[in-house]
């Protein structure tokens, strides 16, 4: 292969690349309120790749009685679902619970923007 052709290639492989489209970021916030009498641990997982927020082996946690405000980023037309358990008791859980290992009704949202209705997370 001459060097000439070589620089072709690879200069019409970076222009493909850069004519590619890119995954479009959103802003979500989950709405979501502990109605339960302990605290809670929540978790966001995507349906659609291994991600979940926060991350990090962290998670978001809710004293009992506490409503937040979750801001994550996303990428437009993704799902995600929340899961919730109560801290230290990974059997009393809602959504997908801890870990994304179950299914639920009603537990996940389209990343288009804007945010979720409350989520009150009842007893």
């Amino acid at each position: 292969m001459s060097y000439a052709y070589a620089r072709r290639a690879v200069s019409a492989l970076f222009l493909l690349a850069l004519s590619a489209p890119a995954a479009h970021a959103e802003d979500v916030i989950f709405a979501i309120k502990n109605s339960h009498p302990n605290a809670m641990r929540i978790e966001l997982y995507s349906q659609d790749r291994d991600y979940v927020w926060p991350g990090d082996g962290k998670d978001f946690y809710l004293d009992d009685g506490e409503t937040r405000q979750l801001p994550i980023s996303c990428n437009a037309g993704e799902s995600i679902c929340y899961g919730a358990w109560v801290d230290g008791d990974e059997e009393t859980y809602w959504g997908v619970g801890p870990g994304n290992k179950e299914k639920c009704e009603d537990c996940c949202y389209t990343c288009d923007g804007g945010e979720t209705e409350e989520i009150d997370l009842i007893p």
